[in-house]
């Protein structure tokens, strides 16, 4: 489990770096395996994520109602193919919005 919950966390955090467009919360030797923050620019715009997501079938994006922005939790009921779509639609997102 750990290997496999380390690898979910190597792919979002990996595209989260690979571009400006995400601002991910959390400073690299903070980061946590099971929840994932980060933003985008604007609050529109993370909005419009948490929408389209949705709509795409990738449900509980919207960051904590306190700290706003956007939370992916990677706990064990996810799988890396989980993680591989979310990242998938987040390429695509920046096409669209980038």
């Amino acid at each position: 489990m750990k290997a496999r919950n380390s690898r979910k966390a190597e792919v979002l955090y990996e595209e989260l770096d690979r571009s400006e467009f995400w601002l991910p919360r959390a400073q690299k030797p903070d980061r946590s395996w099971m929840n994932v923050t980060w933003r985008t620019h604007t609050e529109e715009l993370d909005k419009a994520f948490v929408s389209e997501s949705d709509k795409a079938g990738l449900k509980g994006l919207k960051g904590h109602r306190s700290a706003g922005g956007l939370r992916a939790s990677l706990y064990n009921a996810c799988s890396v193919e989980d993680v591989t779509a979310l990242v998938t639609f987040m390429q695509d997102f920046e096409r669209r919005h980038g």
